[in-house]
């Protein structure tokens, strides 16, 4: 599976087919909501990000034409639209804009997230309850047989379609995976169980070293 968020924080989109160059999957989180003093709206609070959980309603989708256009139940507006803006600071209380990125880049820690299915299909072995990726908004879903083997890669090149990428670090999870998100309901609490089992990691993160073309379903080897 591979998905792609055009917004920040915002639900994303899955695509079958996703290019790629030195910065991650082209389009991905190319876009934030900021606010005046130049944090990005997400789920938390941090020096750089800003907790406004009204941002989980909405929903950014990249058009044909290679536009953007967010989604949400009052209405849909172009990413540049004025309209969008002034919705968006009145759902936040205060001023707020959609930017593309500038010198501050987007992603948390690395350009792209990486998920196995095993260590999904743990989690719901261990929570009795369906085990949605969307919670922890990953780039790619690779098959695998053995839950968390992914962690086992950090320092190595994994060849994904004609992309490579060099894993670099476990993610460490926050409240976010417990919030309703991406279309996926927070029906089971996870943040608990991965903060006892997996010292509150679930996935890796990987910078690109080889750019080229991601196709959903694609072999993925070890280099």
């Amino acid at each position: 599976m591979l998905r792609r968020y055009p917004v920040k924080a915002m639900g994303g989109e899955s695509v079958e087919i996703a290019q790629v160059d030195e910065r991650g999957l082209v389009g991905d989180r190319w876009f934030a909501v900021v606010d005046d003093e130049g944090r990005f709206a997400t789920g938390k609070d941090s020096r750089r990000f800003r907790r406004h959980d009204e941002i989980f309603d909405y929903r950014a989708l990249t058009t044909l034409t290679g536009g953007v256009v967010v989604r949400h139940a009052d209405g849909a507006w172009p990413v540049g639209d004025a309209d969008l803006d002034a919705h968006l600071s009145e759902r936040f209380g205060e001023p707020v804009r959609v930017l593309p990125e500038q010198e501050i880049p987007h992603y948390d820690a690395a350009a792209v997230a990486i998920v196995g299915s095993a260590s999904l299909d743990w989690l719901t072995q261990q929570t009795g309850g369906p085990a949605d990726a969307r919670r922890i908004r990953p780039n790619i879903v690779l098959a695998t047989d053995e839950p968390f083997v992914e962690e086992t890669w950090v320092g190595r090149e994994l060849k994904v379609g004609s992309v490579r990428l060099r894993v670099t670090e476990r993610i460490e999870r926050c409240r976010m995976v417990d919030i309703d998100q991406d279309g996926a309901v927070a029906d089971s609490p996870w943040l608990t169980l991965l903060g006892r089992e997996r010292d509150v990691c679930l996935g890796v993160y990987a910078d690109v070293v080889l750019p080229g073309l991601l196709r959903s379903g694609a072999d993925a080897t070890l280099l």
